[in-house]
């Protein structure tokens, strides 16, 4: 309980699934730092050698840190630094920094620093010059950051204080001085900590301070550590304690935003991927051909541009025929299970207008590649008609494969040069649209994708949904090693992929039918079954989904205050958004939500088991619509928990019910759970059942007893 902040240094990581789902939970608690040795390639061969471990992409590790909500820092100071940041100030609103100092000079390096690390400098409103206008002499500067003017005392520091804190455009206050001969130091950090103190006192401090007293460390850093103000030794200490509350705070939010909805119109079709990827590893196979690629992303609704196949001149000419009839113009390509990267040997031809054309280029082609790979298999050529799209940006979209997290999305700038431009981000699945979009804003070519001058701007939600399908197939087909589509164009009608192509290898789901090498679990859709009910044959049971959040509230209204008294056993007066996203935003690998839904996917029902680390024993609750106790979905309910919960391979499962709670109790003694009286709480009954013994009492349950 007296842990403010948890400090890890690393070197590796053996057990992605356990330190992500680790790393999740304590994050959602309280702040988690860490700093990892070998950021570069020396040091990570140091650190391979050190740990006996293998060495994964930097690039990848930070992504998966930032999926769990941690804060990676560079170094030690800096680790200790960011604890005492963290544990010392309270969560921040938003992200821009008002800076109050008494040396202008100093005030613009602040802000450049801030700059550099990614911070945002409050634009100070008319209102709030105004009232500075009223406290601050003429020749004050007017504008972020505030120069008070180098004689400025006590209180002239605690007037503009006071006025940037109750100023709404600014999100936090960096109060910085600059030694002159003209005021003493010590007092004005005396008088504005005390300040900064009685204002927490009377509950009028709502924003984070910062402090940077320049020459005067030890002396003014008392003061302020005393009114609960992180100080500074540097401008850029202060300034990366500053960011640091910004990263945390977004880490933290991105653990509990609610994304939309994704189309209903996408239904996967795993089964039908998966025939063509058998197909390609029964010939002994890595790279799939251009039809099984184009049977793959069809199969996951990416469009994809049509094609024909041809084996000689003459057929390329007959398949270009009907392209031609609809397009201006076709594109030859190779087709080669032993050249990957087709313009690199001339396997491209563009632009071709007539079937002639398409013979002619077809010869050259053929010539041209046998005679700079006599080796390679040459299967023929790959016809498509030429997409032309006059507002079309070339983007990359992709499956790359890390030796430590396994599969990762990637997304990026795309084309020829697309080593060239570097401009590409990471992020491990599984995704949904609002950590698709984070995904692409942090890419340049984000910017290409607005509107600008006379091009519409490119469908976005499109290019965010492509990336939530690959997350999808990812997923399903744990034998996808990398997948890259290279151009994906995107316009403001949409996306199609142009190329693509497709690494495999043998492998096999695991027990919840998905990929078992995602260090996050995805969401386990074997999970989904038909919930048995005497009187209606409409409901199904499936996993919560981040998506829910708004089912669940609507659920919640119709449940009665002493329902919800009974679940968990006080009044509860408001249901909160992040109460919600606690249910909806849950770690797969230890928690089990199932949810009862109708034909229209309102939510019925909730049961859920919280399993500890060693996934040893759980703790179950359920809890239905007031309206429909008694009509044996309770029941149905803890038979799917049960069962699902000896598939997690739990050996327990527990739970704590209000003695008054006569239904709830009668359940669970006809399934099998021992009852006794919880020593600490007359009022409540401790419930507790074998999970690997109750195969026979659920089994053999065939009736539904109220619940």
């Amino acid at each position: 309980a007296n842990t403010r902040a948890i400090l890890i240094y690393m070197e590796s990581v053996t057990d992605p699934q356990r330190f992500m789902s680790a790393a999740r939970a304590a994050a959602r608690a309280k702040p988690v730092i860490v700093v990892k040795a070998g950021r570069h390639a020396a040091g990570a061969k140091a650190a391979a050698s050190h740990t006996g471990a293998l060495a994964g992409s930097d690039v990848v590790f930070d992504a998966a840190l930032r999926r769990a909500g941690v804060l990676r820092v560079n170094d030690m100071e800096e680790l200790f630094a960011a604890a005492s940041t963290l544990s010392m100030l309270k969560p921040i609103d938003g992200r821009r920094l008002a800076l109050l100092t008494n040396g202008g000079g100093v005030g613009i390096l602040a802000v450049d620093r801030l700059s550099d690390l990614g911070g945002v400098s409050a634009e100070l409103s008319e209102a709030t010059k105004t009232a500075l206008d009223k406290v601050l002499p003429t020749t004050w500067s007017h504008s972020n950051p505030v120069d008070i003017v180098g004689d400025g005392g006590p209180e002239r520091y605690i007037a503009a204080l006071d006025v940037l804190l109750d100023a709404p455009e600014c999100d936090a206050v960096f109060v910085i001085h600059v030694p002159t001969a003209l005021v003493e130091p010590l007092a004005i950090a005396e008088a504005v900590a005390a300040h900064i103190e009685q204002r927490r006192r009377s509950g009028k401090l709502q924003k984070p301070i910062l402090a940077c007293w320049l020459a005067q460390e030890s002396e003014a850093r008392a003061f302020f550590t005393r009114a609960g103000v992180p100080s500074y030794r540097t401008l850029t200490g202060a300034v990366r304690g500053f960011v640091h509350l910004v990263k945390y705070r977004d880490a933290q939010r991105q653990l509990m935003v609610t994304p939309p909805e994704l189309p209903q119109e996408f239904t996967p079709q795993p089964d039908r991927a998966r025939r063509a990827i058998q197909a390609a590893l029964a010939r002994g196979e890595r790279w799939l051909s251009a039809q099984e690629v184009h049977e793959v992303l069809s199969a996951y609704d990416i469009p994809v541009a049509a094609m024909g196949m041809a084996k000689t001149p003459d057929e390329a000419m007959a398949v270009a025929e009907p392209m031609l009839q609809q397009h201006a113009q076709v594109v030859l390509k190779i087709l080669s299970p032993d050249i990957q990267h087709k313009s690199d040997v001339g396997g491209v031809v563009l632009g071709l207008g007539s079937k002639e054309a398409v013979r002619e280029a077809t010869e050259a082609m053929l010539r041209r590649v046998a005679e700079a790979l006599p080796e390679a298999r040459v299967e023929g050529v790959l016809v498509q008609p030429m997409v032309k799209r006059r507002y079309a940006r070339e983007l990359i979209a992709g499956i790359a494969d890390d030796p430590i997290f396994g599969p990762v999305i990637l997304f990026g700038a795309g084309g020829i040069a697309v080593e060239v431009e570097n401009d590409t981000a990471l992020t491990l699945p599984p995704l949904h649209m609002t950590l698709a979009h984070e995904l692409i804003d942090r890419t340049r070519v984000v910017r290409r994708l607005n509107a600008y001058r006379d091009w519409p701007a490119a469908d976005r939600d499109a290019v965010a949904l492509t990336l939530v399908k690959l997350s999808q197939l990812s997923a399903d087909l744990p034998e996808v090693r990398e997948l890259d589509i290279n151009p994906l164009l995107a316009d403001e009608n949409g996306v199609i992929a142009l190329d693509a192509r497709i690494l495999v290898a043998p492998a096999s789901l695991g027990r919840r039918r998905t990929n078992p090498r995602f260090a996050i679990a995805p969401y386990p859709k074997s999970l989904e079954a038909h919930l048995p009910l005497r009187h209606r044959n409409d409901v199904h049971v499936r996993p919560v989904r981040p998506e829910d959040e708004d089912r669940l509230r609507r659920f919640f209204a119709d449940v009665t205050p002493d329902d919800l008294r009974q679940r968990y056993f006080s009044p509860v007066k408001h249901i909160s958004q992040a109460f919600v996203a606690r249910l909806t935003q849950i770690d797969y690998a230890r928690v089990i939500v199932l949810l009862a839904v109708d034909g229209n996917d309102e939510v019925l029902g909730i049961a859920q088991i919280h399993a500890d680390p060693e996934l040893d024993t759980g703790e179950y609750a359920i809890l239905l619509r007031s309206k429909l106790k008694g009509q044996g979905l309770g029941w149905a309910l803890m038979q799917q928990l049960i069962q699902q919960a000896r598939r997690f391979g739990l050996r327990h499962i527990s739970g704590q019910v209000l003695r008054e709670n006569t239904s709830m109790l009668d359940m669970c003694r006809q399934l099998g759970f021992s009852v006794r009286s919880d020593p600490d709480d007359a009022s409540v009954s401790l419930v507790e059942l074998p999970v690997a013994d109750t195969n026979e009492a659920v089994s053999s349950s065939s009736g539904q007893p109220s619940g």
